[in-house]
């Protein structure tokens, strides 16, 4: 309840300024215009069209991210080896920004959707794996010790306590990585796309 009396107050506060004159319709429309206008683009279904193409992108790019960066972080958290190489190459290449890798991408995979799709792979990709091997090394050593005391297979002991116990960690690590797929998805559309929600964004202003 009060996180969404902190929503009503906010909107209520930004359409009394607007209602009042201390914020310009130019530099900040009220709620109430916001509504409408939304309701005009609903009615002439152009945004339907630009949130089904950002939608495809968005999961497509997200699932493959995801996926590959789950499976390079837990084989880091696990195994030695691929800890040894990944870590260096993981800090090598995370901070360079995804979205000035698209002039690249557009070269390899040509400026149709392959491109925006790998864009948002590539920048969900490196926090998962590092949310994935992070995860798996804060699992508790004393269990896996516990089990290997008892004889316990390690695949059992990869399937029933480390992946078990790193799954709090990379479930959290969804939510950060959703929001950047979002921004790299809008980022993708306004250089190089005809629908979307950053080529709708482009068209209004």
């Amino acid at each position: 309840l009060p996180i969404w009396l902190a929503f009503a107050a906010i909107i209520a506060a930004w359409q009394a300024a607007s209602s009042s004159g201390l914020l310009s319709a130019l530099i900040m429309p009220s709620p109430w215009q916001v509504v409408h206008a939304f309701g005009d683009m609903w009615r002439s279904t152009d945004v339907l069209v630009d949130l089904e193409a950002s939608l495809s992108r968005l999961l497509w790019g997200w699932a493959i991210g995801t996926l590959a960066g789950l499976a390079v972080g837990v084989a880091m958290g696990i195994w030695s080896v691929a800890r040894s190489v990944g870590i260096p190459v993981v800090s090598a290449l995370f901070p360079i920004p995804k979205i000035a890798l698209l002039p690249l991408l557009i070269l390899w995979f040509d400026i149709g959707e392959p491109s925006k799709v790998a864009t948002i792979a590539l920048g969900v990709f490196f926090p998962t794996v590092i949310t994935g091997y992070s995860s798996v090394d804060a699992v508790p050593r004393n269990l896996i010790r516990m089990a290997q005391s008892f004889n316990v297979p390690r695949h059992a002991i990869i399937h029933k306590i480390l992946l078990p116990g790193a799954m709090p960690g990379i479930l959290a690590g969804f939510r950060i990585t959703s929001s950047i797929g979002l921004i790299l998805l809008v980022a993708a559309e306004m250089i190089g796309a005809e629908h979307g929600v950053g080529a709708f964004i482009l068209r209004a202003g």
